[in-house]
């Protein structure tokens, strides 16, 4: 089971980066210049398979990364739920995964959100000035 407080400390290292509640659907967002780049949750256990019920974390990641790693971890890495599993990966927090790997994933979830956010944004984010 992976320790939910060192994974929470790795996304939020990032700069600029922040989480918030959604009380709709019960998930802690992650968030960066105004774009969600994790998620935490457990899936609904009415939800489809194989994400019913699970404790997941959801990133934003490599389309070829997602298919290496649905392929290694099939018990453990599903395509992003509720969300394009082309380019976000979820992560089923007690299928015991190798910690460095979910770290990295956060890293890199940041990362690529990062880097799509408006060049204004990202200054504004790393603490440059205009």
């Amino acid at each position: 089971m992976m320790d939910l407080a060192r994974i929470e400390e790795q996304l939020l290292a990032h700069a600029g980066a922040s989480r918030a509640f959604h009380e709709k659907w019960g998930w802690m967002v992650y968030w960066v210049g105004g774009r969600q780049f994790a998620c935490e949750f457990v899936a609904s256990p009415d939800a489809k398979a194989p994400y019913a019920g699970r404790h997941l974390l959801s990133l934003k990641c490599d389309a070829d990364r997602i298919l290496e790693l649905c392929a290694e971890f099939p018990d453990a890495v599903l395509p992003g739920y509720y969300s394009d599993g082309r380019t976000w990966v979820s992560v089923d927090l007690d299928a015991g995964l190798p910690e460095e790997l979910v770290l990295g994933l956060c890293d890199r979830s940041y990362e690529l959100v990062f880097a799509k956010l408006p060049a204004r944004v990202r200054r504004e984010v790393a603490g440059e000035r205009e």
